[in-house]
């Protein structure tokens, strides 16, 4: 992948027209949606700051044909089919969002304007690291999170499992699976009730209450954790359990409701991805904390489908309005938009 992968190609400003979709986010969710409504022939722009959540891995896994893909190099694919059939993608961040007559107008940080009839927010999370030293250095690489995404290539190795809550725990059973070698660290934890302690240890986990206070490297690969006491656990990969932050902002604004959940408060969708707010979709992570890639790009194939069938409706009741008008002889029918 070069920079020139992912510039932007407008050559137009972009209030130049008022598009049909406004897609803010180019990661896998925002650029599925918008190769779905270009192919639709829907003038679509993508607004891209350029910052996706798995940026820091080298590699994807568990997406069918793309395993072992640069998530990177994903979105450069998908930068490219999607300016092949006429969507518009440009490189900004998205500072205001407000509702007007038509659509929705959005601002970016470069002061640029561009209003659109729907809008679809694919802005996704931040995920914030427990306060470990080492910990973020190593994350996305030795420091990892989803045991569907990099729990096989950890398989038959010493996992260390940083758990950040009773929950948290859950994900040492998840990992059980891939390897013998298995130590939940619960120093941010605190006590772990009896039964559960029963649990993982019935399974062959281990568990250590003490507190981790580094991450143990030589060069970039993670030998161990250091703990209170100045020991060091040998691990050989790490998955934490870091917290996600909605980057959803635009949602805020716009005054979408949201739910609360296993992560806490998040922007409430349907199947389709439609937030309360008339118009607009929220897809990803955006829409779905727990979105792996595959997921995100279904999401966003979905918002698409239901937003060109909303585009076709008032199409067909707009014909059906002339005809009737004609049938009374108040006019003629006149052929108009897709």
């Amino acid at each position: 992948m070069t920079n020139d992968d992912l510039s932007s190609a407008a050559s137009a400003p972009i209030s130049a027209e008022h598009w049909d979709v406004i897609i803010i986010g180019g990661g896998t969710a925002g650029l599925s949606a918008a190769l779905i409504l270009a192919r639709a022939r829907r003038r679509v722009l993508v607004l891209d700051a350029q910052q996706p959540r798995n940026r820091f891995a080298p590699h994807m896994h568990g997406v069918l044909s793309r395993d072992g893909y640069s998530p990177l190099d994903l979105v450069a694919d998908g930068y490219r089919e999607v300016r092949a059939v006429d969507g518009v993608i440009v490189n900004a961040s998205v500072t205001e969002t407000r509702v007007i007559d038509d659509g929705f107008e959005v601002v970016t940080d470069g002061g640029d304007r561009a209003t659109g009839r729907r809008l679809i927010v694919a802005t996704g999370i931040r995920d914030v690291m427990p306060d470990v030293p080492g910990l973020a250095e190593q994350w996305g690489r030795g420091v990892v999170a989803c045991p569907y995404c990099d729990g096989y290539e950890a398989r038959d190795r010493a996992i260390g499992v940083l758990a950040s809550s009773v929950a948290g725990l859950h994900k040492a059973h998840m990992l059980r699976s891939y390897s013998s070698t298995v130590t939940a660290f619960t120093g941010l934890v605190g006590p772990v009730a009896e039964t559960d302690r029963l649990i993982l240890e019935e399974r062959g986990i281990v568990l250590d209450d003490r507190a981790v206070t580094r991450v143990v490297t030589d060069g970039d690969t993670i030998t161990g954790l250091e703990l209170a006491d100045g020991t060091v656990a040998p691990v050989d990969v790490i998955f934490a359990e870091p917290s996600p932050v909605a980057l959803d902002e635009p949602l805020r604004q716009l005054g979408a409701d949201r739910v609360d959940g296993p992560f806490g408060p998040w922007t409430s969708v349907d199947a389709f991805g439609r937030t309360s707010v008339a118009g607009v979709w929220a897809v990803g992570n955006a829409g779905n904390p727990g979105a792996l890639v595959p997921i995100a790009a279904g999401s966003g194939a979905m918002a698409a489908l239901a937003i060109n069938g909303e585009f076709i409706a008032e199409d067909v009741a707009a014909a059906t309005e002339r005809v009737a008008a004609a049938s009374a002889g108040v006019g003629t029918p006149a052929a108009v938009g897709h």
